[in-house]
């Protein structure tokens, strides 16, 4: 596994001119649902810095999942172009979710590296996404990049250092060390900044929710081998911190992923199937969450698929 620093890729210029001499096209997505503090800051930051100032990146796609703030308007006001992902030209039908957002956007971006941020960054700058993009050009070995960084925890006017990455440190990394300690040396599965290249990428499935990035890494390990992975220090990340209850669902569709994954893979055997309703405390009692993983197929085997999800609380 390939390890770099950002700063690596510094200056940008000779980024630039390997990105040339390649001929290589980058496409930046962000999947967003409800982000409107975040996302125009997000957007205009990294088309003055990348696409501006200096001609790394060729575009930056939104993939809305049905905003109700101003998400939308704020995104396209900064210079993004703004999908939605129920958007009935993209194959899968209404089927929603982080994963199938980033899934579907495979049908719609135009570049040869696709870099994944997520929209709820407020420290962003555009290392977030060069830095990711450093590693396929500096080497074309490189299928997968992935960002690690300092995680702090905001709670209230409290910053609690390294206490963030919270589902990854008490579900993912342990099952992962469990069963495939090899992949459990990726710092951080989780996190929401990653690349890859589209024509790989294109021939394995994505699952639908939160899961996405850990049913992503399973496959390409797989398929490819972790000499193929990169890892990218990104310094400090600070986010929009989730409540507990939030994370619990969070996890619950991380927790089908993984186990189909492992089921998959012969690590396990399910004698029953997996429960899809989250039971968890809500204001009112006990609240029921139907929480369903899809797994996609690969772009190449899905023109004119539909699938059906169903995601609502009783």
């Amino acid at each position: 596994m390939f390890q770099f620093d950002h700063s690596d890729f510094l200056p940008l210029d000779e980024l630039v001119k390997k990105k040339l001499i390649t001929n290589t096209t980058i496409s930046v997505v962000i999947p967003a649902l409800n982000e409107a503090q975040t996302i125009g800051g997000i957007v205009s930051r990294a088309k003055k810095d990348l696409m501006e100032e200096v001609p790394l990146i060729d575009e930056i796609i939104v993939m809305d999942s049905r905003s109700t703030d101003e998400t939308v308007e704020k995104a396209r006001a900064a210079g993004a172009r703004v999908l939605s992902a129920d958007d009935g030209a993209f194959p899968g039908g209404p089927v929603s979710g982080k994963g199938a957002a980033i899934w579907k956007s495979l049908f719609a971006a135009c570049g040869d590296i696709i870099v994944c941020i997520d929209a709820d960054i407020v420290n962003f700058k555009s290392h977030f996404i060069y830095g990711l993009i450093g590693p396929f050009l500096a080497n074309g070995n490189v299928v997968f990049a992935k960002a690690y960084y300092d995680r702090p925890l905001a709670i209230g006017n409290n910053t609690y250092e390294k206490f963030g990455g919270r589902v990854t440190e008490i579900l993912v990394r342990p099952m992962l060390s469990a069963f495939f300690p090899e992949i459990a040396h990726i710092f951080q599965p989780l996190s929401g900044e990653y690349a890859f290249r589209k024509k790989t990428i294109e021939s394995i499935p994505f699952s639908s929710g939160y899961g996405v990035e850990i049913g992503l890494i399973f496959d390409i390990h797989k398929k490819f081998g972790l000499d193929t992975f990169a890892q990218v220090n990104m310094g400090a990340r600070r986010h929009r911190n989730r409540t507990v209850p939030e994370l619990g669902k969070m996890a619950f569709g991380i927790l089908q992923t993984l186990f189909r994954k492992l089921e998959l893979e012969g690590a396990v055997t399910l004698k029953v199937p997996l429960s899809e309703i989250m039971v968890s405390q809500g204001v009112c009692g006990w609240e029921e969450t139907v929480i369903r993983e899809i797994e996609l197929p690969p772009k190449t085997q899905a023109s004119g698929l539909l699938f059906k999800q169903e995601e609502k609380t009783r």
